[in-house]
């Protein structure tokens, strides 16, 4: 399949080059030329269906034109190792739980895709696949506001030929999300910038942008704005609808927390598949950027805000500028009936710190469900939007023991830590302090 930028000036790209760098030269965002529609047959027999056996129906949608389709089912059977069950939180809300993978959190399916197809690619580049050569290193760049560091970290760890520099805000993530990618080693940096997560993903972009640089060492993203890290991501969409369905559930409304949007861009890239949602809840904290288009029409980036939400807090979410292309069918339609589709489609919600304390107390006290603060904005917004005949579900996108003090403290009781973050938190931290400055860190990546 052919690949096309978002800002329309850069060349087109096949899947290898879109993994590869990532980022188009234009500095826009890749989009798959095609969505292609999924068989009613599918549909019918997937409530049947194994989570992988639907994982790798759709990903054959998405990649099975650019790579050998065994190949491409041991890498979603390799990455998907674990389940991302729904939950029953009340009568007509679910929780699709995303936290059951080697970090405890939405990430690892994304992260661990891209990890196998990128090795997929290098290996293929031994024998002149696409031009890339397999002895180089490939250096993937990370921006993280909490979760996909250690996602990627973890999902890359060991990887032969890979190095992964993660870039993280300065005492901006939580102990536990920062333990997960600061004590690995191995074939993973961690970059601790003095500034907020906006300014990490500037200089991860401004880093892709440099031609000097380039020259130097190969780079990519492993953010969501590579097509490899948020395409996989609509694999659990599929597999909650279709538990939904074995239930009996009709009238599913997904609800996502969002910061950088692009995981409910993956949703809505299931929903132009055919997957059968009946509309879709973005909810974001106090950064509310997507919240205020929804209104308005108006897109305005800001700052982002420190929140409790921490892995949210996204003042200029990058996926925005693909569910624009989505909607505006390329750029085809104008600004207001893009605005039109979108609203008839996806609604909003914005919830302060304090919001999201009640409604962590108040689910707990109804329900005994701990709610982690991400997935807290999702439950919220299904129960103040759902209407009569729908049912929801909202994706629980961290295990609450990676925000232990806080949902501790929140909730009044003492969270179990999982072995597995144990683990993380028994390691040394090792770090490399960085000013937000990009020719500093250019200047550290032309020393590597």
């Amino acid at each position: 399949m052919t690949y096309y930028s978002t800002n329309h000036q850069a060349p087109e790209a096949n899947l290898s080059k879109a993994v590869v760098k990532g980022l188009a030269e234009d500095r826009g965002l890749y989009m798959p030329e095609e969505i292609y529609q999924l068989p009613k047959a599918f549909f019918d027999d997937m409530p049947q269906m194994r989570f992988q056996d639907i994982a790798y129906n759709v990903a054959s949608q998405f990649f099975g034109d650019d790579v050998d389709l065994d190949a491409l089912q041991d890498i979603v059977y390799d990455t998907l190792q674990f389940d991302c069950p729904v939950v029953k939180v009340k009568d007509n809300i679910y929780a699709l739980e995303l936290f059951h993978g080697p970090t405890l959190a939405f990430k690892d399916v994304g992260a661990r895709f891209m990890a196998r197809l990128l090795q997929y690619f290098l290996r293929q580049g031994a024998v002149g696949c696409d031009g890339i050569a397999a002895h180089k290193t490939v250096n993937v760049l990370v921006a993280t506001s909490g979760d996909t560091g250690s996602a990627v970290a973890n999902g890359f760890l060991g990887v032969e030929g890979i190095h992964v520099y993660v870039l993280y805000p300065k005492g901006k993530v939580s102990p536990i999300q920062e333990c997960q990618f600061t004590t690995l080693g191995q074939n993973i940096t961690a970059i601790e910038v003095n500034g907020v997560f906006d300014d990490c993903q500037r200089l991860v972009k401004s880093a892709f942008m440099d031609e000097e640089l380039n020259r130097h060492m190969m780079l990519t993203s492993a953010n969501s704005i590579n097509v490899a890290r948020f395409l996989p991501q609509a694999f659990y969409y599929f597999n909650a609808v279709a538990r939904l369905k074995a239930l009996g559930e009709e009238n599913i409304v997904i609800c996502v927390p969002s910061g950088n949007f692009g995981n409910i861009c993956a949703a809505l890239f299931g929903h132009a598949m055919g997957m059968p949602v009946k509309r879709f809840i973005a909810a974001n904290n106090a950064n509310d950027v997507f919240y205020n288009y929804l209104q308005t029409g108006i897109y305005e980036p800001k700052p982002s805000k420190q929140t409790l939400a921490n892995a949210m807090d996204v003042g200029d979410p990058s996926n925005f500028a693909r569910i624009i292309d989505l909607y505006s069918e390329g750029g085809k339609l104008t600004a207001e009936d893009t605005h039109q589709r979108i609203t008839s489609l996806i609604s909003g919600a914005t919830y302060s710190d304090e919001q999201i304390k009640e409604t962590m107390r108040q689910c707990y006290a109804e329900t005994d469900y701990i709610l982690d603060p991400h997935g807290a904005c999702g439950y919220r917004a299904l129960e103040e939007q759902l209407q009569p005949g729908e049912v929801g579900v909202f994706c629980e996108t961290a295990h609450p023991a990676k925000f232990k003090e806080k949902v501790d403290e929140i909730l009044g009781i003492d969270v179990e830590i999982p072995e597995r973050l144990a683990a993380f938190m028994r390691g040394e931290k090792q770090s490399v302090p960085m000013p937000n400055d990009f020719e500093a860190f250019k200047a550290y990546l032309m020393a590597q």
